[in-house]
């Protein structure tokens, strides 16, 4: 008799790519902006990051080991939502916030719901939510006291997102190019849009990610803001429109959490349908809302419709749907 074979059930799909390759990645790519984090806030951010990454990480062993699970630890998932959350953070904030932060967004948000592929939104956007409303006074405390360049020396004004909604509309409030390089206040992950772009980069590079959800929510956003500015301000204005794209969270958010596989559509029209809807609720939260951020929120909030995005255009079957001839 024959070797006899076992053979799965189809689809067969044979890919190089890991899931422990693609979150390595993704925590490479994030570097270049943490990096900046570090050189402008000094040694306080390195420790806040450092602090958050293995507070996730050790919140992943320890939930594994005591349900008698496979250990996770070396898929990197949890560095990388630890690493985000840090870079999501003030370089004032006490320790124990970014380690209750890490617990949350493992332990409650990732594991309970199944562990890595199950969670329902962004373990560390929503770590950050959770932060925010129990801790809203230190979670927007920007103000800082070492710095390498001495650039930022104990600066506690408002950040330029939060000027930028004070101000109004006035062009020049906020200054472009220290906008792009990152060389003002915010938390320390989100200064520099030329680092999160250069990590957006290496990311496209290697097809760990893909143009339709980033560049839809960020066009959408655009014309939102364009719009608000034509009936509610003094008409365009294309410093304020630079201004809200390279403030805030909107760039960390749009290029490495946004595009997070487990909690965006699949369907390449839901990926597009699901940025519009974030480009929508962002402007809605930003110009309208009390706050001068609404990343975080919008990105949770729309994780939320994945589910509906999904079904609402999730492609017809081959030889299903079609007319019947008689």
């Amino acid at each position: 008799m024959g070797e006899m074979l076992h053979v799965s059930s189809n689809p067969h799909v044979r890919d190089r790519m890991t899931t422990a390759k693609i979150m390595q990645m993704v925590f490479v790519a994030l570097l270049p902006a943490a990096a900046v984090g570090v050189w402008n806030f000094g040694l306080r951010a390195l420790l806040v990051l450092c602090v958050s990454v293995l507070s996730a990480v050790c919140s992943e062993w320890v939930y594994d080991h005591f349900m008698h699970k496979p250990n996770t630890v070396k898929d990197w998932s949890a560095a990388v939502t630890g690493l985000l959350l840090g870079m999501n953070m003030p370089v004032s904030i006490p320790l124990w916030i970014p380690v209750l932060g890490s617990v949350f967004a493992i332990i409650v948000v990732k594991q309970l719901f199944g562990g890595l592929g199950q969670n329902f939104m962004n373990p560390a956007l929503a770590a950050r939510c959770f932060l925010l409303i129990s801790f809203s006074a230190r979670m927007t405390d920007f103000s800082v006291s070492d710095s390498f360049k001495g650039v930022v020396d104990t600066v506690t004004g408002a950040t330029p997102l939060a000027a930028l909604k004070d101000h109004g509309f006035v062009s020049g409030s906020v200054p472009i190019r220290n906008l792009f390089v990152g060389n003002i206040q915010g938390t320390i992950g989100e200064t520099s849009a030329l680092a999160i772009l250069l990590g957006a980069v290496i990311l496209l590079t290697f097809k760990v990610i893909d143009l339709k959800i980033p560049l839809t929510y960020l066009g959408t956003f655009s014309v939102f803001v364009v719009l608000y500015l034509c009936f509610w301000g003094k008409g365009f204005d294309m410093n304020y429109l630079l201004s809200e794209l390279f403030s805030g969270g909107l760039m960390l958010g749009a290029w490495f959490m946004a595009t997070d596989y487990v909690t965006s559509p699949i369907t390449q029209k839901g990926q597009y349908v699901y940025g519009i809807c974030l480009g929508i609720v962002t402007g809605v939260f930003r110009l309208f809302g009390a706050s001068a951020e609404g990343v975080s929120y919008a990105i949770i909030f729309c994780n939320l419709l994945v589910p509906q995005i999904e079904r609402f255009t999730c492609p017809t079957a081959f030889g299903k749907g079609g007319k019947k001839h008689e």
